[in-house]
């Protein structure tokens, strides 16, 4: 339909203005990398960044120069690892979504020419789609939520890769160290196996007990084999989180866990801090708000769908020429906009029922994560004040009634083998603390299930 008249292009002049200034949004500096660091160094003390520079690899190459700390470690797991680097490099995908959803679609032209019986017909026509224009501020709105949805998605990458780290750390040293002691218990039970060989030869030992020494010894080299195996096994899974290769994998870890702290953690309003601070309930509120916002999008553009108007002018031969505007409308005869409505209802629901799941897991992980970590320091602390320092008396006693004469050799090495048995032992519950520790963080800042995190 086509109306001449000068209202029109004062309409077109409006809409083309609205048109120039939604054209106006432009992306950020940084593409959302900072909004990640600052939630990241809110969680884990570490800023996430994306930066692959020289300044980088120097800072790397300075905390590899000594044997590493926990917070060293996860310190080059930011900087470093490659799959943190490629996730926070997709911001920038989320950045163009909101971006282009704050633009129109570019305007049409069209231009028709029809030449017949000594005139010409020239019709001209500029449009552009209304109902994007009316909808703009929703979309930009929609699509921002979801641009902070994947800030907060990326931050919790990056505390999860922390919190991998960690654990993956306190299994390397803890088994560098158990393989320390299954050298000591070797080298404990072959001088027992061969003392027991002599005697045995001299007539001096049974036939039995010097069988059960020499069975002693083939498990103690068994038990020192798959010692070292899992030191390379530990220490492989963390130089994958660390990205390192090359001449960086000769770097050092300290010969022993970190000491236990004089207190356990003291956690107020656990499951409160929880439901606030949670990257993943964070993300489940972001993604229900997106949604509900959706919805009304939808609703809105249900019976709308296709709303374009547009400058058009015609000329004649021999005629004026002729100005108006054209619009178009897609006819709601078939398809209402109901289904698009229910679907969108229908995510929404899902979206807040997912919220809610998110919320009550929150809670009982806290809680389950808080049990586990007291056990594990109490366990720990057992070891450590009552079990390991009980060993060393008796061993010490035993020393003393082999020195008079009133104990004999195959005691002696029996009670040292018992005693590195009790600090094995101590150390696996000193490791197991401080990945309980992990996974108490964890289960206050980022989310997920942690408790089967644990090296067993």
């Amino acid at each position: 339909m086509t109306t001449p008249g000068r209202p029109g292009l004062r309409r077109l002049a409006v809409a083309a203005s609205a048109v120039l200034l939604a054209g106006c949004a432009s992306f950020s500096q940084d593409g959302g990398i900072y909004d990640v660091s600052r939630l990241t160094q809110e969680r884990i003390a570490q800023p996430a960044s994306l930066k692959r520079d020289q300044d980088s690899r120097k800072e790397v190459t300075a905390l590899l120069s000594k044997p590493l700390s926990p917070d060293a470690a996860v310190s080059i797991a930011i900087l470093n690892n490659q799959g943190l680097q490629a996730n926070l490099a997709d911001l920038a995908i989320a950045e163009a979504d909101f971006v282009q959803a704050g633009r129109l679609p570019n305007p049409g032209l069209s231009f028709g020419r029809v030449r017949g019986g000594g005139e010409t017909e020239i019709d001209r026509g500029l449009s552009f789609n209304l109902a994007a224009l009316l909808t703009l501020p929703a979309r930009t709105r929609i699509e921002g939520r979801r641009f902070e949805q994947a800030k907060l998605q990326a931050a919790m990458q990056a505390v999860t890769l922390a919190a991998d780290t960690r654990r993956a750390y306190y299994v390397a040293v803890a088994a560098a160290q158990a393989a320390a002691f299954a050298d000591k218990v070797r080298g404990s039970a072959e001088a027992a196996a061969e003392l027991a060989g002599r005697m045995r030869a001299t007539g001096n030992w049974s036939a039995l007990d010097a069988a059960r020494e020499r069975a002693f010894y083939q498990d103690a080299v068994t038990q020192q084999a798959q010692a070292h195996l899992q030191v390379t096994t530990a220490r492989e899974e963390l130089i994958r989180l660390l990205g390192l290769w090359g001449p960086d994998l000769g770097f050092a870890l300290p010969d022993r866990l970190p000491d236990l702290p004089t207190q356990p953690r003291a956690v107020v309003n656990a499951e409160a801090n929880a439901l606030s601070q949670r990257l993943d309930v964070l993300i489940a509120r972001q993604d229900a708000q997106a949604t509900a916002q959706a919805l009304g999008l939808t609703k809105a553009t249900g019976f709308i769908n296709v709303f374009d108007a547009g400058y058009v002018n015609k000329s004649t031969t021999g005629l004026p020429r002729e100005n108006g505007y054209e619009v178009s409308l897609e006819l709601p005869l078939f398809d209402w906009g109901g289904a698009r409505v229910a679907r969108a209802q229908a995510t929404y629901m899902g979206a807040v029922h997912r919220t809610g799941d998110i919320a009550v897991k929150a809670r009982s992980e806290v809680r389950q994560a808080y049990a586990s970590y007291r056990t594990a320091y109490d366990i720990a602390r057992h070891y450590r004040d009552e079990v390991v320092p009980l060993r060393k008396q008796i061993a010490d006693e035993v020393l003393l009634r082999y020195n008079g004469m009133l104990a004999s050799t195959f005691e002696l090495l029996a009670e040292s083998r018992e005693q590195l048995a009790s600090v094995n032992a101590a150390i696996a519950a000193q490791r197991d603390f401080w990945i309980a520790d992990t996974n108490l963080q964890s289960a206050m800042n980022a989310g997920g299930n942690t408790d089967a995190r644990t090296a067993q």
